[in-house]
């Protein structure tokens, strides 16, 4: 008697696991201001957001790029719920890997959009 094996839905997005998440992927991840500006409406919200939550100055395609720049660094986890594909951020993960790193970016990059008006 065979066991089947289950095969991953076409629905399941790859992510690497704690130990896979390098330094230098995250912080490509949040060197660009759209990314950075994805990751900074997660941590303030606490809660896992829609893709279409986000109101981006990108196409949708590009838009696209970036989440999964974001998930292939290991920076979000994205789910679907529904037809709804879900975005947190790995803060967990992240401040266990790096600690303080995600506190300190994201302070400064609030300081910089106080002083620059924008987000």
């Amino acid at each position: 008697m065979t066991t089947a094996v289950p095969v991953p839905s076409s629905r399941d997005l790859p992510h690497p696991v704690r130990g896979e998440i390098r330094l230098e992927g995250v912080l490509h991840a949040l060197s660009d201001p759209v990314r950075l500006r994805i990751v900074r409406e997660l941590a303030a919200g606490g809660v896992a957001l829609s893709c279409s939550h986000f109101d981006l100055p990108v196409s949708k395609s590009t838009t696209t790029h970036h989440f999964r720049v974001l998930r292939e660094s290991g920076v979000i986890r994205q789910n679907y719920e529904g037809t709804a594909k879900m975005n947190g951020l790995r803060r967990d993960d992240l401040d266990d890997l790096f600690p303080g790193l995600l506190d300190s970016l994201l302070t400064a990059a609030g300081l910089q959009a106080d002083r620059h008006g924008g987000t």
